[in-house]
């Protein structure tokens, strides 16, 4: 009579089936080793280096909003302050004592939205179809796109451009000239570039169009690379200044920078068009204002896009 060989433990806790644990019950997270002498000393001088730059960022911000708030007498005698001991309005008063400052953010509120929804649109179709290698004259348009970031007409040119196309004294002026970036159609595609090809093939598949593909497979992708870029157009439709000095001559079309200027020049005591607000506190406060009330919006708007941020830049940067 012959009998089996039982197997060997090894064996035997290869094949025996795993224990899972109880239903509800977290799975115990794997001891973490140590941390050694070296890695605690080099964690602590990198959260001194950092926390070092994130004051370098801040405390000028902080500057500029508690001197909004000081009194003239503060402003006169401190040369760097942070915290005012007496606060004030009167600054904040003076910028908003008059509805043309409302009329100034509504003008930058409606090129800001609809600037940036166009340049998303027209950006988001001319990378999507300059990614695909497919494309008859691809390197050539792309390489039209790229030189424009090296080279370009300049400022006279452009504005006879502009004055040829009757877009003097419209809201149109501020956005057509700026309407696509180079750079941030460079990192668009590059981000359209890595979506795999079989996702795309598997909608065509199922019936989709080459538009039904871009808004039903492509644009769910791209949420990250698309509010980075839209955070790029969007600070720039907002900031915009030079344009409206140069195509708008209209001063109830003047965007908030261009008004706020007025606002620093007729607060400095410097002869200007006085007619948009009435002067008294001193200009100094008036400075930091206006430069609090200039940049309030986009700091409000930041933290909402900021984890698609760095996602977004990157995605669209390493492929070239």
């Amino acid at each position: 009579m012959t009998t089996t060989p039982s197997p060997s433990p090894s064996v035997a806790a290869q094949t025996a089936p795993a224990v899972l644990p109880p239903a509800g019950r977290k799975r115990a997270k794997p001891a973490q080793r140590p941390l050694t002498r070296g890695e605690k000393g080099f964690r602590v001088i990198n959260v001194i280096i950092l926390s070092g730059f994130a004051l370098l960022c801040v405390i000028p911000f902080v500057h500029v909003i508690g001197s909004s708030f000081a009194t003239p007498g503060e402003l006169a005698t401190s040369n760097f302050l942070l915290v005012p001991r007496e606060f004030t309005l009167d600054a904040y008063r003076y910028i908003l004592s008059t509805p043309t400052i409302f009329r100034a953010i509504g003008v930058s509120t409606i090129v800001t939205v609809g600037g940036t929804f166009l340049s998303l649109l027209v950006t988001a179709l001319m990378a999507y179809a300059l990614a695909k290698p497919r494309l008859v004259g691809r390197r050539v348009i792309n390489f039209m796109v790229v030189f424009t970031m090296l080279f370009s007409g300049g400022m006279i040119p452009t504005f006879i451009v502009v004055s040829k196309l009757g877009l003097l004294d419209s809201l149109w002026s501020l956005v057509l000239p700026v309407l696509i970036n180079a750079f941030n159609f460079v990192i668009m595609r590059n981000f359209f570039s890595g979506i795999p090809e079989s996702l795309e093939e598997s909608a065509r598949i199922d019936g989709c169009s080459e538009l039904g593909v871009f808004v039903r497979i492509v644009l769910p992708l791209s949420i990250a690379s698309i509010a980075t870029i839209g955070l790029f157009y969007g600070v720039t439709y907002w900031n915009t200044y030079m344009h409206a000095v140069l195509y708008i001559n209209d001063s109830s079309k003047w965007p908030i920078q261009v008004l706020l200027r007025q606002i620093v020049i007729v607060a400095s005591g410097v002869n200007a068009d006085a007619g948009a607000v009435d002067v008294v506190p001193p200009a100094q406060s008036v400075k930091m204002a206006v430069i609090t009330v200039a940049t309030l919006p986009m700091l409000m708007v930041y933290p909402f896009i900021q984890r698609y941020f760095v996602k977004g830049a990157l995605i669209g940067s390493v492929k070239g």
